[in-house]
């Protein structure tokens, strides 16, 4: 029993050491925080943690690399000192922070959300109510801006399909016109076909026609003198009358 005794008594101091510990390198840590030794505040810190995790140490270490502009760092150790902590106002606290992170990230919904949820535990904070104003307004701003750029990438859009599609106007009315004109050349040469070609055949065909009709006029006209000949002849003559 008293080996018990002493063995139980040995694990309680050894818990308190250890928690002393703790406790006094996160005192080391912020002693150099104040000093703005921000270097020697994260190494205490995170000596601390090592340690024994607390919502305090997350939440001090997330100062210290938030002071030495690691934004990215910083949000982790106040989401999770948010998570951990049991007080409101400590939690108000590491949310407060945790918005002043994304506020620099420029993730400003983020920090918008962040920063209600700090006002929820701590309506009456005035300067998170600041800080929600400020982000509110710059939040607004930056999706105005967005818009615009959207609505300007879109006007040049239809600016450029606009300009390509008067460009493609332009080459087809000119490829039309290439046509045209090649149309009219080639209709100009059958003009002048059906023009020369018919009227050379059709003056040699009338010379023809008039040859052949005035060679059956003469003909016909022969043989009416051979007729008025072969009558003559055989017409007895007449007699001379008596007085």
């Amino acid at each position: 029993m008293k080996n018990l005794i002493h063995l139980l008594l040995l694990s309680l101091v050894s818990i308190s050491l250890s928690a002393q510990s703790s406790h006094s390198l996160l005192r080391d840590g912020d002693k150099a925080y104040e000093n703005q030794d921000f270097r020697s505040a994260e190494e205490g810190y995170r000596k601390a943690l090592e340690k024994q995790p607390t919502f305090k140490g997350s939440f001090n270490l997330g100062n210290s690399v938030y002071s030495q502009s690691r934004m990215e760092e910083a949000i982790k150790h106040y989401q999770e000192a948010a998570s951990k902590a049991q007080d409101s106002q400590v939690k108000a606290d590491a949310f407060h922070n945790l918005g002043n992170a994304f506020f620099q990230q420029q993730e400003l919904d983020k920090s918008v959300d962040a920063y209600k949820n700090s006002l929820r535990l701590d309506p009456e904070d005035l300067d998170t109510k600041k800080n929600l104003t400020m982000a509110m307004r710059m939040l607004q701003q930056q999706q105005q801006q967005q818009q615009q750029q959207q609505q300007q990438n879109q006007d040049s859009e239809n600016s450029e399909e606009e300009q390509d599609q008067e460009q493609q106007q332009q080459e087809q009315e000119q490829q039309q016109e290439q046509q045209d004109q090649e149309s009219q050349g080639e209709q100009k040469d059958q003009d002048i076909d059906k023009e020369s070609k018919p009227q050379d055949i059709q003056e040699k065909d009338l010379n023809k026609e008039e040859a052949r009709q005035l060679l059956q006029i003469m003909e016909r006209e022969e043989q009416k003198v051979q007729e008025k000949l072969k009558k003559a002849q055989s017409k007895p003559s007449k007699s001379e009358k008596d007085w």
